[in-house]
């Protein structure tokens, strides 16, 4: 399963991940440097950075547990339980990213909010149902494998 296009996703999703960790960190010191520019985010970069980063943290665990699934997709296992709990995971870090979007409605109501919540909402809910589905994909590979 290693084509052209599964190692690309696959270097892809180190770099967001890796990306994603630089960006977090210096949310202090971006936000405040844009502030400079947006007289809301210099009076509010202390919520903003915080905000920002908590949802910075969950979108950097839910990549992790991507990045994990996605080697059991180059090792030419994913129907495992491992994959299942990963989803649950993502699911949960998409209802997070969610929840701490729309505590910024408080601070700042724009539509790229709005998106944004209705995005991983839709994130949330689709990984929660896709590990179902993965559940009945393992269940049904365990029988399978013990069948002779």
């Amino acid at each position: 399963m290693k084509d052209r296009l599964t190692l690309f996703t696959k270097y892809l999703l180190d770099v967001l991940f890796y990306a994603g960790i630089v960006v977090t960190v210096t949310l202090p010191f971006s936000i405040r440097f844009y502030g400079k520019y947006d007289s809301y985010f210099g009076q509010h970069w202390l919520r903003l950075t915080i905000l920002f980063g908590i949802s910075g943290i969950f979108a950097l665990m839910l990549l992790q547990e991507l990045r994990k699934m996605f080697k059991t997709v180059l090792n030419g296992d994913c129907f495992i339980r491992e994959n299942v709990q990963s989803l649950k995971r993502m699911g949960i870090c998409s209802f997070c990213i969610a929840a701490v979007t729309a505590l910024r409605l408080f601070l700042y109501l724009t539509p790229a909010v709005l998106i944004t919540i209705l995005v991983f909402v839709i994130a949330g809910l689709f990984s929660l149902v896709l590990s179902r589905v993965f559940d009945a994909a393992v269940t049904y590979k365990l029988e399978n494998d013990l069948t002779i």
